[in-house]
């Protein structure tokens, strides 16, 4: 709405100033005909308004990265036209190289900036505008963490304030699973893109589109590394529960959100010595032991109670191994039931 105002306050600013033109009297043609001259002079103004709906998406970097390279060639076959003015200004073809080097070392400054300007950053000639974001740093979604779905339960508790940031590769990636010929893939994929549709639809979820700018020197990663320069670029976490790529991006300097480390914390912490309730579901992998499992679902695994399948018994615990895949308790059957 605002652009549109500009836009009509834009038209009337002109049409005000080229009939104060055209009505001064000014030399010929324009005083042989005003009318026409008010007509192709507005059409010439507006003509700035269609080019500018016709490019629709600008951006700042190649804005400045054309201004500044057409300023600094300027200047460069300007102190190129001093440096040789001794020697081709009596010469015939002095003029041509001015003309040269005027018109080539603008565009060289222009393509070098235009190509170069993913690569490195400058606070001058660059000034990079960042939107403000609400809360800490944004979150950026793995196709893991989508199909898992607990980030949709996570966010309902109001503890993220983040931004959230599903890149574009990452929804192809959920959208092959789900269009995937085997059926566990397919239902997996579509779980993903109804758990974002969840995300999309929640009015206390931020959450946008990044559409991932491929340059040479992404061409052939994988989706994991692709998301990791991503997460780099926009200064993000990686949320996951894909242990390989917490590895990968913890070894490049890049915070992860581990769904699996995420809800193992919140679980109960039980220590050797205390007791805890539960029913033996199934003999397990060793000689005489017995699996049973809390109603958080972590596994307990209890020495000599591989007769007891089927039967809630008390058992103390032993040990606890912790890992990002989960939480597995030892223990032994104190009492039966």
């Amino acid at each position: 709405m605002l652009l549109i105002s500009i836009r009509v306050l834009y038209a009337f600013v002109c049409a005000g100033a080229i009939a104060t033109f055209v009505s001064s009297n000014p030399p010929s043609p324009v005083d042989q005909s005003p009318l026409l001259a008010f007509v192709l002079l507005m059409i010439l103004t507006q003509a700035v308004t269609c080019l500018d709906l016709l490019i629709g998406r600008k951006r700042i970097e190649v804005i400045s990265a054309i201004y500044f390279g057409l300023l600094v060639g300027v200047l460069l076959s300007f102190l190129l036209k001093q440096a040789l003015n001794p020697v081709i200004s009596k010469t015939p073809w002095g003029e041509g190289v001015v003309m040269i080097t005027t018109l080539t070392l603008p565009y060289l400054c222009i393509s070098f900036l235009l190509q170069t300007k993913d690569d490195f950053r400058f606070i001058v000639p660059y000034v990079e505008f960042s939107r403000e974001l609400k809360g800490g740093r944004p979150l950026v979604l793995d196709s893991s963490a989508l199909i898992d779905g607990r980030i949709a339960d996570v966010v309902e508790t109001k503890i993220l304030d983040s931004e959230m940031v599903v890149p574009d590769f990452i929804l192809k990636e959920v959208q092959d699973i789900a269009d995937s010929s085997d059926k566990v893939r397919r239902v997996r994929g579509r779980r993903g893109l109804d758990i974002l549709s969840t995300l999309q639809n929640n009015p206390t979820v931020d959450i946008s589109m990044y559409e991932a700018k491929e340059t040479d020197k992404e061409k052939g990663l994988t989706v994991d590394q692709r998301l990791v320069v991503a997460a780099k670029k926009l200064g993000g976490k990686v949320v996951t529960n894909d242990f390989n790529l917490n590895k990968v991006a913890s070894v490049q300097g890049v915070d992860v959100i581990n769904l699996n480390d995420v809800a193992n914390s919140l679980k109960p912490r039980y220590l050797p010595g205390e007791h805890i309730q539960l029913k033996i579901i199934k003999e397990g992998e060793s000689q005489a032991q017995g699996v049973g499992y809390l109603d958080d679902g972590t596994m307990v695994v209890c020495e000599q109670a591989n007769h007891l399948v089927g039967r809630d018994v008390d058992a103390v615990v032993t040990s606890v191994l912790q890992s990002s895949a989960g939480r597995m308790i030892f223990g032994r059957v104190t009492e039966n039931r």
